[in-house]
């Protein structure tokens, strides 16, 4: 995984995954206005910004469970934005939803096979998930619903990754779990990463975004406020985009400002 932090970022060929001024609507409220973004292969880009921000719907708009008003969704240089979420996720855009959204009633090797049902050739199997999580194999017979908060992310992460995606959509990935479940379970992102993915992740906890990510992208309600490495812009920058205090940057410093 590349270093957080450090500045650089390979912006070199076609991005994997491009959204290009996407605007979306729920009825009669404008969720995202006129968002963009690159992703590029191996990073973790991450997505920050308060409760209300606009962050879930952009990542659902991403997969498909959202249509834009407006706006382009790009994978691998191909207009995608009209295509149904399974045929994404068929071509390689898998999303870890917020809340997890395991089949309670199922066990957990059950809900691992849900997610192997229209995989992707690729390296992750059931069995790489179980040597990846080493408590599932010995509960592969326990219902979802009696796991743990932290066990059902891990479950939902590897229901995800037995698709093999190329592109990983987590949303809100520490939501309601103990700071030390949240490390263990980024603890993990190295050896996903390790396997050729691309994560876009969601996330509120600005510090452990700051932690991971490649390249951050702050919302504050639906607008862009501020999109840069994590190395290349200060904590009181990086405060005053996701609060939209006066002066916030819209890119690293000397790039461009709003005001």
């Amino acid at each position: 995984m590349t270093a957080a932090g450090n500045g650089e970022r390979a912006e070199t060929g076609t991005p994997l995954l491009e959204v290009r001024d996407l605007v979306v609507h729920h009825g009669q409220l404008q969720a995202l206005d006129a968002i963009s973004l690159r992703v590029y292969p191996g990073e973790v880009y991450a997505i920050i910004g308060a409760n209300g921000a606009g962050k879930s719907t952009l990542l659902r708009t991403i997969a498909g469970l959202h249509h834009p008003t407006t706006g382009s969704v790009r994978f691998d240089g191909q207009d995608v934005t009209r295509m149904r979420p399974e045929r994404r996720a068929t071509r390689g855009i898998v999303m870890v939803p917020e809340g997890r959204r395991l089949f309670g009633s199922l066990t957990v090797e059950e809900n691992l096979k849900v997610g192997a049902t229209f995989a992707r050739p690729g390296p992750w199997t059931i069995e790489r998930v179980y040597e990846m999580f080493g408590w599932m194999r010995e509960r592969r017979s326990q219902l979802a619903a009696q796991l743990s908060g932290g066990e059902q992310q891990a479950l939902a992460i590897g229901r995800a990754l037995v698709a093999n995606p190329r592109v990983l959509l987590l949303d809100e990935l520490s939501l309601g779990l103990a700071p030390v479940v949240v490390q263990r379970i980024y603890g993990m992102l190295p050896q996903i990463l390790a396997s050729g993915l691309t994560v876009l992740l969601v996330e509120q906890d600005v510090s452990q975004a700051l932690r991971v990510a490649t390249h951050i992208h702050c919302l504050l309600e639906g607008r862009t406020t501020l999109e840069a490495a994590p190395g290349q812009v200060t904590p009181g920058q990086v405060e005053a985009a996701y609060f939209g205090l006066a002066g916030a940057a819209a890119g690293p410093p000397g790039e461009r400002s709003e005001a």
